[in-house]
């Protein structure tokens, strides 16, 4: 009997550092992609959030506010919820149409999972009419 209690503390012993390593493994982990995660740019962050959006977002209308120099304000509802966003336009000049939308109408690609990310226009796709 003895000796089945000392191999039970024996194994108990063995799981708790198994465990204590496998926790501190995930913690370094989860620190190295933050760490990674702050030496991106924000133009670069902001530049791979509109990609995927526009890779995987999905698409509704929505009705534009207010076109501004680099600053398009636009509301749309998903699912009962009305959001109103705005997207700023510096780094896209390139792919904005030479002249302002004569419609108030526009599309928008936003995140399912939180509908409040959502763009007007990316390098890959516009929502512009």
């Amino acid at each position: 009997m003895a000796g089945a209690e000392a191999w039970f503390e024996s194994a108990a012993g063995t799981v708790t550092l198994l465990l204590a390593g496998v926790l501190a493994v995930l913690i370094g982990v989860l620190g190295f992609r933050a760490w990674k995660r702050s030496q991106i740019p924000p133009e670069e962050r902001e530049r791979r959030r509109r990609a995927l959006l526009a890779a995987e977002g999905k698409m509704c209308d929505a009705a534009l506010v207010d076109l501004r120099e680099d600053l398009v304000l636009y509301c749309y509802s998903v699912r009962g919820v009305e959001y109103t966003a705005s997207q700023d336009l510096s780094q896209l000049s390139a792919y904005l149409p030479s002249e302002k939308p004569i419609t108030a109408a526009v599309a928008v690609r936003y995140d399912p999972a939180n509908p409040a990310n959502s763009i007007v226009i990316s390098e890959q796709w516009s929502g512009l009419r």
